[in-house]
């Protein structure tokens, strides 16, 4: 048996409590991870407070985040041994039940995690960074040299993006709060503030603009992008005036779903080894204190992801002997 901390019911934070499980078996081409840091995400707390997609299995083990060291290799996996350090999101948008001491998890959507990357920081990078690289690359098919505006540029897919477009060689704009913005620009970015909405102050036109946003929000920035230009919205879902109003602009407006890739993941990595990209960590709690990191995560104003350890003693001691 092991601990994992699971929703005992669709709620507030307080229905997160700590569960008795077995270990997952294994099938053909998985990996057992132990679990050294799980990632907390806004698709945590929301799937906590209204279930979700009700794609939750029974018990309902949240986290899609992951970062440890692999313990057990199962027939036909090939590509990671034994004591390897791996980070990713495995089975998405089923959840990888990263919030637990051992995950199972098909070694193909795993990665090694990059010499010098702590579990913490490793495990804050794969849903976010996964979108990030997928919004750009893929669905906005940005080119170096090319003019990428990112809007809600301080939030956690926002960051890495403004990383990741600077690393693809584009000229960035990052929209963001003014007391965000220093950093920002440190990261490669010029710089514009936000109104309220979100929406840039001052008027530019850029090749390709991230919406983080959706609704009327994803119509508004349609008049941030130049003749030819793609919109990439990060909500995969637009009413239909949207969808013609960009196509009377001459607007491509595309809708992305993140994906596990291990491609995407090696990408990701390699942005990291070079030193390219720096996901940051604000908030490293115990698993036992998964409520107190949504609630956090809830009130927001964080700079950086939170990072939930299973932290362990040398015996291998119980979640809650831990804590005390």
């Amino acid at each position: 048996m092991m601990q994992a901390v699971a929703a005992t019911a669709w709620g507030a934070p307080e229905v997160l409590q700590i569960v008795d499980v077995p270990v997952p078996e294994l099938l053909p081409g998985e990996v057992l991870v132990r679990v050294e840091a799980a990632g907390v995400n806004p698709t945590d707390w929301k799937s906590r407070a209204t279930g979700g997609r009700r794609l939750w299995r029974d018990p309902a083990i949240l986290g899609f985040d992951l970062a440890g060291v692999v313990e057990a290799v199962a027939d036909g996996s090939h590509t990671l041994e034994i004591g390897d350090r791996v980070f990713g999101m495995p089975r998405f948008p089923l959840p990888a039940q990263a919030y637990a001491q051992l995950v199972a998890a098909p070694a193909r959507q795993l990665t090694r995690i990059p010499d010098g990357m702590g579990f913490a920081e490793a495990a804050s990078l794969p849903l976010a960074g996964l979108t990030a690289l997928q919004a750009l690359e893929d669905a906005g098919r940005v080119r170096a040299g090319q003019s990428v505006l990112v809007c809600g540029a301080a939030g956690g897919v926002g960051r890495l993006a403004v990383q990741i477009a600077v690393a693809l060689g584009a000229a960035v704009t990052a929209c963001a709060r003014p007391e965000r913005l220093s950093d920002l620009a440190a990261l490669g970015a010029s710089v514009v503030g936000a109104a309220p909405s979100g929406i840039p102050s001052a008027p530019s036109l850029h090749a390709v603009v991230i919406d983080p946003f959706g609704g009327d929000r994803t119509a508004a920035l349609l008049a941030w992008c130049s003749a030819g230009g793609t919109l990439v919205s990060l909500i995969p879902r637009t009413s239909a005036a949207v969808q013609a109003e960009a196509a009377a602009s001459g607007v491509a407006l595309r809708r992305i779903v993140v994906e596990p890739s291990e491609r995407g993941m090696a990408r990701l990595a390699s942005l990291v080894a070079e030193g390219r990209l720096k996901p940051r960590v604000a908030l490293e709690l115990p698993l036992i204190a998964a409520a107190d990191a949504h609630r956090a995560g809830e009130r927001g104003g964080l700079d950086g992801k939170i990072v939930l350890r299973p932290w362990r003693g040398a015996d291998g001691a119980r979640l809650e002997e831990e804590e005390r």
